[in-house]
């Protein structure tokens, strides 16, 4: 039966508290400001570390004051970055090249997710799934689709959180490309 500590870590992983706050001192270090969740999710979608050792490891790094937690996320300080310099060469590559494409990719989705809005809201025949755009605060597109089940809806919204800006791309482009066959007759204009 698998350690509480280490339960949830594939092979290569990192199991030592020492090397998971190396680790978090490095990450922050690279891409900060870090929120807590993009950093948890970043690591144990790898399964680089233990969800507790994680948690206990955060907490220990601002006790000793190797980072700072500010309005936009974690960010290191001159102690912990000199930590991060010195040791991060101590953990496997893998580990650091793993956490640090989990991280961008946890950020990318995070920045898509702020532009790229959908919400699935059941209603009387099935699901529908209310996607938009926002510019500068502005709603610049939306779109409101319906779904037969909460599964298909839910694909449907994480598929336009990813892929939204281009599926307003094409459609613009549909709409405003000149196409003469589908232009009405000239007495309607």
């Amino acid at each position: 039966m698998a350690e509480a500590f280490t339960a949830g870590v594939k092979p290569g992983g990192l199991t030592s508290n020492t090397e998971i706050r190396i680790l978090l001192c490095y990450l922050i270090k690279l891409a900060a400001p870090l929120t807590r969740d993009a950093m948890q999710g970043a690591l144990l979608e790898e399964q680089l570390v233990n969800y507790f050792e994680f948690v206990n490891a955060l907490d220990e790094l601002q006790e000793q004051q190797l980072i700072e937690s500010t309005d936009q996320g974690f960010t290191v300080t001159e102690k912990g970055a000199t930590v991060a310099d010195t040791l991060s060469d101590d953990l496997p590559r893998s580990v650091r090249e793993s956490a640090i494409r989990a991280v961008i990719r946890i950020q990318s989705w995070v920045h898509k997710a702020a532009q790229n809005k959908a919400r699935v809201e059941k209603d009387a025949h099935g699901y529908r799934v209310i996607c938009s755009i926002e510019d500068m605060g502005r709603v610049s597109f939306q779109l409101e689709l319906s779904m037969p089940d909460r599964m298909t809806a839910e694909m449907v919204k994480n598929r336009f959180i990813a892929q939204g800006s281009e599926v307003y791309s094409h459609l613009l482009n549909l709409l405003t490309q000149p196409a003469p066959k589908n232009r009405p007759p000239e007495a309607v204009l």
